[in-house]
């Protein structure tokens, strides 16, 4: 009989790690910034620059971080080690401020190691999670990951704003070094062993390109990576003008657009609730179709409502409650999938081609949604990105996840095999997906998401 995961310690400190370095995170969040603006003067150009710190390093070395993932027999040193260098390079800034010689350099400096980290470590732990958690149980070890974040969305923000307040920006830095350090001290008391079979190297652009392949030629995976370009576009495009449409056009108050991201999160861990409960009786895959055919309904009720205050909050915190569940739902269901479709050597460089996608996509969306609005207006970008958003649908329920039956697993390559050979004589490998919609990505829309 199997140990539920409440009972399982390795997994319990896994899950309390996670949550305390992702609330450390969501508090430098507000603080980074404000530290740039309040107390070094920040331009808006090195504002920018500050912002796409932290997303470059996925961009730079997403790939090959997912490459070495995949030659390593034991995960957890390696991701205990970045969140030490995570730790190190946060505290350098509230240091850094102590002795006088904080610069906007010095923040985008911190911002890129941690960013780098970060990614390195998002590598190192998607095959760390399938080597400790049992296949029947990952679904439910997923949404509770993904509840952390919620967990984190939920309370990052108002303690982030309470440091702030109290201690100045670059100290409430000091929060998210310390909960790095708290997150490394966490995951070295695990003692569940790792039993992963480190992947032969065929140098790094080899290796890199299995990734790139196993993603583009596996129907499932590859309609996982369309639906999450499509869903991250859009959503980052919505993200780029929802502030002012939200001021300016719906006049809702500042206050009140707060308590409903807060909503959000709070739906994200009722997501993540459900999904562990539903997906033993409609099973993962059914579960990824309905929430990406009602991923919409957010952005498409703030696009359409009006009407005085009292019923634009009502409807709009009914649907941001909706689309916090639908997201960790969604997120949750996903990396089931990955886990369950990628080839067991194969697996950190998956995870690390859609974490290479998903930030590329996210800068892109932004910069669309933004130039639209400037064309067209706010509230006509708004409906677009709703439309665009549901044909994320299309590419879920056109692929083999809509007629899955019971979980399979891929057996890992033969070796000497060549990838496509492993993958042609798998089930399903010739369903292909419409050549003009091959595209990347993933869905960690956490802004949104």
């Amino acid at each position: 009989m199997t140990t539920p995961l409440r009972r399982q310690p390795g997994y319990r400190l896994l899950w309390a790690s996670r949550t305390i370095s992702l609330t450390g995170s969501e508090v430098s969040k507000l603080a980074v910034p404000l530290a740039g603006v309040t107390l070094l003067a920040a331009t808006p150009y090195q504002m920018g620059l500050l912002t796409a710190a932290a997303f470059i390093p996925a961009l730079l070395f997403g790939l090959q971080a997912g490459a070495i993932a995949d030659r390593l027999r034991r995960h957890r040193p390696l991701m205990i080690a970045c969140e030490l260098a995570a730790g190190a390079a946060a505290l350098l800034v509230p240091v850094a401020w102590l002795l006088g010689v904080l610069s906007v350099p010095l923040l985008i400096a911190a911002a890129f190691a941690i960013g780098t980290a970060g990614v390195v470590f998002r590598a190192a732990s998607f095959p760390h999670l399938a080597a400790v958690v049992p296949p029947a149980q990952r679904t439910e070890a997923m949404a509770g990951l993904q509840a952390s974040y919620s967990v984190a969305s939920v309370a990052g923000p108002g303690l982030g704003g309470l440091l702030v307040q109290v201690l100045t920006a670059p100290l409430a830095v000091l929060v998210e070094g310390l909960s790095f350090l708290l997150s490394a001290v966490l995951m070295s008391r695990i003692r569940t062993p790792e039993h992963n079979a480190p992947a032969p190297s065929r140098g790094m652009l080899r290796d890199v390109a299995d990734g790139l392949r196993a993603c583009l030629a596996h129907p499932s995976l590859r309609a996982l990576l369309g639906a999450g370009v499509t869903i991250n576009f859009f959503a980052m495009a919505y993200i780029a003008v929802h502030m002012l449409y939200m001021v300016n056009v719906l006049e809702i108050p500042k206050g009140l657009i707060g308590y409903l991201a807060a909503l959000s999160g709070l739906g994200g861990l009722a997501g993540a609730w459900l999904t562990a409960r539903l997906s033993r009786s409609a099973g993962t895959d059914r579960l990824l179709q309905w929430s990406v055919v009602l991923f919409p309904v957010d952005i498409l009720t703030v696009g359409l409502i009006g009407g005085p205050l009292w019923w634009k909050i009502t409807a709009m915190s009914l649907t941001a409650l909706a689309v916090g569940t639908l997201v960790v739902m969604f997120a949750t269901c996903m990396g089931a999938v990955q886990l369950r479709e990628a080839p067991p050597g194969l697996r950190g460089r998956v995870n690390s081609t859609f974490t290479f996608a998903v930030q590329g996509v996210l800068a892109l969306g932004g910069v669309t949604g933004g130039a639209l609005a400037e064309l067209v207006g706010l509230r006509p970008v708004v409906l677009l990105c709703a439309a665009g958003m549901a044909l994320s649908g299309i590419w879920i329920w056109t692929s083999p996840l809509r007629t899955r039956t019971p979980p399979r697993h891929i057996p890992p390559p033969v070796p000497g095999e060549s990838l496509s050979l492993h993958h042609r004589r798998t089930p399903h490998a010739n369903m292909t997906l419409p050549s003009a919609m091959y595209e990347l990505t993933l869905v960690k829309m956490r802004s949104l998401l």
